[in-house]
């Protein structure tokens, strides 16, 4: 047996600058390079094969399970599951699907291996298929995952590979990652019979029983004449063959001996609590095992015991290797401080069959009933010890930098522990410091559902354990509502912060950076509510204590001056908003750099302002850099800031009347978004609006009538229906119908979303003006051109004085207005403001743009709405 890596080696990841825990290798557990698509199938040595666990040396028996997966797998994704008589396991699902995946490895181009208990886990293994196939995206959950399906689905580098979703519990959770398509294969393990509805099923019962009396033999000479009648008292569990074979191949002892020590300890196993009532034998035969290690090294004991509590997948040695001033356990600090100690304890249980020990990740394994069994064996006072012990150990490796990319690798070693543990129930500062970092990292690598999950299990338990006004459950709680919000629970959020701001001014004071984030997230709340007024107060609110409190120039306090401008842009305050910006922009870039993430974002600001104030080739030109240099800063395609910037400049290019490359732009960036979030995330339903407009534009009407009826839909559902964006875009709509000759319905829509801006917003709202434009054209279209021009007339005064006489939007609604004079017969009123209005556009937007060209053709002008951010 070789020697134990150096505990200081980082384990489970072959390069510590990695982000994830996994790599891949061949059956001798060396690192395997990529094969590309474009190499020959010849010159491939070995297929990829990732994550798989080491080969069982004492593997026995199966030849029929074997050629029977092997044949279902003909047929598609197969569900390894025990035999309902044997309940939860020991039957050797998993043993059974690691020798089939060697067995059969040259078959396949690609193996993929996938701890599958929890979501975030396969995420992670997914990750890491991707980094190892080279796709050239972020190695984030939202990017990679879909992704590395995409291509597997397509078939790149290979349509001949095997996925392995081992202990995938519920299909519901784990079937969204399983490729759809495709003609590679998937095999589950589980003990949740609920896959025989879902796949086709291979039962796996207990070994025959020569397999048992083969196994028992392979282990010890002792055994070979009684092996039969062991086998029998063992009920031919696999699980239990093993641990009794390794006990007798350790203490050298005979069948008799150890039938009459099992004996005696089913005697005891009333004393077992919970399922392993279930496995009396197979709790026996622990029971024995675990005796025979207290004997041998009681402190190796107690190290079992801790780990007892932690998820069953490996455990890095690393994990073990805690800070030297952190008090542990006084059994366990001197063992864990000492890596020879620490490497003798460990080889004793694995020679107890009590652990499996990978060499290659240095790092061991308990099987799930082992840690079951040591768990309920516990008296209650040593429980709780030892669960506090490993909360304490997981909470000393946190690296408390969960926004660091480089790091990531072992906040997803640690999630699993953490989940299993409960360590959410542990009121230690350092533990909860964790658990607050964990669900930071979740949502900045990308898995928003997995980081609400954790934060709100979290949550309830301090809030249930402790006092809620506690400060670290107050900073979790606004942790919290910030993932109900990414994850578009609107309501839970507004409901969550509005009940913590006034502990947090309580706790924290009013002034303090902890409340003002909170009040600005409150007013983050009211946007999405519609409620642009209401936002617009809480923003300056911030906005002045922050500048009291902090300074002008404080990053702190140039980010509400941020937020402040956004606010100012909804209610339609575009002049305060641009100038506001324009002195934040500068800030930034003094103290934060030209390239930073809040420059940028504050630079893309300044050219929606320059957008609602009519200046659209400034911005046109301004929002190419921003783009070329976010590009640079944040290197992949499928950054959300990036492709934030790109929708932006979509709609730039169409008003600077670039009109297809608007429409590859922003056809591209909803592709991404829906790909990263799926289509009913905010970014998703904006991009979809912004494409049908697009596609309108272009001349590809009931392309454009389809995205928009799903932009409406999505609107609807995030927001509401009163909510200006959802009229907004219903009025985007409206004017596609109209084009496509459905004028009536084209006016009801617009009747219904005029009333609802109104009532929102106030007469006099840009967004009001543009959507009565649009429902004067209605009328006109239908022949009601008295009630165009008045809706015209009232409009394109409103426009002059709001907007500006060279406004685009004053010279829209001027060039149609021209339009119903001269249908109602005043042609020399229609004449005189027609020319007047062409040599506007001329002017405004040049000679050669799109808009003039069909004013001075005569066509009547369309009013589009891009909604803002919120």
């Amino acid at each position: 047996m070789s020697e134990i890596l150096p505990l200081s080696v980082p384990l489970n990841v072959p390069d510590a600058r990695q982000p994830l825990p996994y790599d891949s290798y061949d059956a001798e557990g060396n690192a395997m390079s990529v094969v590309t698509e474009d190499a020959p199938r010849h010159a491939r040595t070995a297929p990829i094969i990732g994550n798989l666990p080491l080969r069982n040396p004492n593997f026995t028996g199966r030849r029929d399970l074997l050629d029977r997966l092997h044949e279902r797998l003909r047929t598609g994704t197969t569900a390894v599951l025990p035999e309902a008589i044997h309940g939860a396991g020991g039957v050797g699902k998993s043993q059974l699907a690691v020798e089939y995946v060697y067995r059969h490895q040259e078959d396949f181009d690609l193996i993929w291996y996938i701890p599958a208990e929890w979501p975030s886990q396969i995420q992670s293994a997914l990750v890491s298929l991707a980094q190892r196939l080279d796709l050239r995206v972020p190695m984030t959950a939202n990017t990679a995952v879909p992704a590395v399906l995409e291509a597997l689905r397509r078939g790149q580098p290979t349509a001949n590979w095997l996925l392995v979703f081992d202990n995938a519990e519920d299909p519901e959770d784990v079937e969204p990652f399983f490729p759809k398509g495709g003609t590679g294969r998937i095999v589950v393990t589980s003990r949740n019979s609920q896959w025989r509805e879902k796949a086709n099923s291979l039962p796996v019962d207990v070994f025959d029983r020569q397999e048992s009396i083969e196994l028992l033999r392979r282990r010890g000479t002792e055994l070979s004449e009684d092996a039969d009648r062991l086998a029998a008292a063992l009920g031919d569990l696999p699980l239990a063959i093993e641990v009794a074979a390794a006990f007798c191949a350790e203490t050298r002892i005979g069948a008799d001996e150890y039938l009459a020590r099992l004996r005696g300890a089913l005697a005891d196993i009333d004393e077992v609590a919970g399922s392993q009532q279930d496995y009396p034998t197979l709790a026996a035969a622990w029971k024995l095992s675990l005796n025979g290690l207290r004997e041998q090294d009681p402190t190796a004991l107690r190290l079992l015991q801790v780990c007892a509590f932690f998820a069953p997948e490996p455990i890095s040695k690393a994990l073990l290797a805690k800070p030297r001033s952190l008090r542990i356990d006084p059994e366990l600090d001197a063992l864990m401080r000492s890596p020879n100690r620490l490497n003798q304890a460990i080889r004793t249980i694995v020679r107890l069959s009590l652990a499996r020990i990978d060499y290659r990740t240095n790092a061991f394994q308990l099987h799930r009933l082992v840690q079951r069994m040591l768990v309920a064996q516990l008296p209650p006072d040593d429980h709780e010890r030892m669960r506090h012990a490993a909360h304490l150990l997981l909470a000393g490796n946190d690296p408390n930098r969960p926004d660091d990319a480089e790091h990531w690798w072992l906040y997803a070693e640690l999630f699993p522990h953490i989940r299993a543990s409960g360590a959410e129930h542990n009121m230690d500062d350092g533990v909860r410091a964790l658990i607050l970092n964990e669900t930071k990292y979740l949502w900045r690598w990308g898995d928003h559902i997995g980081a609400r999950a954790l934060a709100l299990g979290a949550h309830t338990a301090w809030t249930e354990l402790g006092d809620e006004a506690d400060p670290d459950t107050l900073r979790l709680a606004a942790w919290l509502s910030f993932m109900h919000f990414v994850v578009g629970d609107y309501d839970t959020a507004a409901e969550l912060n509005a009940r913590i701001l006034p502990l947090y001014q309580q706790t924290f004071g009013e002034n303090a950076e902890e409340t003002l984030n909170v009040i600005g997230a409150i007013a983050a709340d009211h946007r999405v509510a519609g409620d642009f007024a209401g936002a617009l107060s809480r923003c300056e609110d911030v906005y002045r204590r922050s500048d009291r409190a902090y300074g002008a120039d404080d990053p702190f306090t140039l980010r509400a001056a941020h937020n402040l401008a956004v606010s100012m842009r909804l209610s339609g305050l575009f002049g305060p908003a641009l100038r506001l910006d324009e002195r934040t922009h500068r800030c930034f870039v003094q103290v934060l750099g030209a390239e930073h993430a809040d420059t940028l974002s504050t630079e893309g600001g300044i050219n929606l302002d320059r957008r609602e104030l009519g200046d659209y080739a400034a911005a046109h030109r301004s929002q190419e850099s921003v783009v070329a240099t976010a590009r640079r800063v944040f290197q992949y395609e499928d950054h959300p800031d990036l492709l934030r910037q790109r929708l932006v400049l979509a709609g730039l290019r169409r008003k600077a009347g670039e009109h297809h490359a608007a429409l590859d732009a922003s056809s591209d960036v909803l592709r991404r978004f829906r790909s990263r979030y799926g289509p009913e995330y905010p970014d998703t339903v904006l991009a979809a609006l912004t494409v049908s407009i697009d596609l309108r534009v272009t001349g590809n009407l009931r392309a454009a009538r389809e995205a928009g009826e799903q932009a409406v839909e999505g609107m609807r559902a995030l927001y509401g229906n009163d909510h200006p964006h959802t009229a907004a875009a219903e009025v985007d709509l409206a004017v596609t119908l109209r084009l496509l000759g459905e004028s009536d319905r084209a006016k009801a829509i617009d009747q219904d979303a005029l009333a609802r801006l109104t009532g929102n917003l106030n007469d006099s709202h840009v967004l009001v003006i543009r959507a009565r434009i649009n429902l004067a054209s209605d009328h006109f279209e239908l022949g009601e051109l008295q009630a165009a021009h008045d809706l015209d007339a009232l409009s394109f005064a409103q426009c002059d004085e709001q907007l500006g006489s060279a406004h685009p939007t004053t010279l829209s609604c001027g060039a149609n207005l021209a339009m119903d004079l001269r249908e109602l017969g005043r042609p020399a009123e229609s004449g005189t403001l027609f020319e007047e209005i062409i040599e506007r556009f001329r002017t405004t937007l040049g000679v050669d743009h799109p808009a003039t060209a069909a004013a001075t053709a005569g066509v009547r002008a369309n009013c589009d709405i891009d909604p803002l951010p919120l």
